[in-house]
């Protein structure tokens, strides 16, 4: 009953290019209200910038935001899925690798961007259905 976590897939994704500065990403993020933004470089994926990245990596290290460039602490290792994966698959990534973004690939084509609030709908929406499914089941 598991299902592919492409319907959950965010395609309009917020992009910075990785020589803006912390602060112009972080304002970004504020304006999308999104918790990240994807990395460029030449038009082609790079990384990401989290909200941990600009607290660990930026505030935590006391760089001045408007000085720092993305590329020099956005996370470089990215973590892919792709769309016909599952939410409990995307999850289990997300635990081992310590992270709450996932980047969404069709073999080398970037989609979009899966967040664990995401996998966590989808995983509810899937117990959901297998509890009115185990219902019909005993009831009929």
């Amino acid at each position: 009953m598991a299902r592919e976590i492409a319907p959950k897939i965010v395609r309009r994704v917020a992009t910075v290019d990785e020589n803006r500065s912390c602060l112009e990403a972080a304002i970004l993020m504020t304006e999308e209200f999104v918790g990240s933004v994807v990395v460029t470089s030449s038009s082609k994926v790079a990384g990401i910038f989290t909200e941990r990245d600009l607290m660990m990596k930026v505030v935590g290290k006391q760089l001045d935001p408007d000085k720092a460039k993305i590329k020099d602490v956005m996370t470089k290792d990215v973590v892919k899925v792709s769309p016909c994966d599952t939410a409990s698959h995307c999850l289990n990534l997300m635990k081992e690798k310590r992270c709450r973004h996932l980047l969404v690939f069709d073999h080398d084509e970037f989609i979009g961007i899966v967040s664990l609030r995401d996998m966590v709908a989808l995983m509810i929406d899937e117990k959901q259905e297998m509890i009115e499914y185990l219902e019909k089941y005993i009831t009929s």
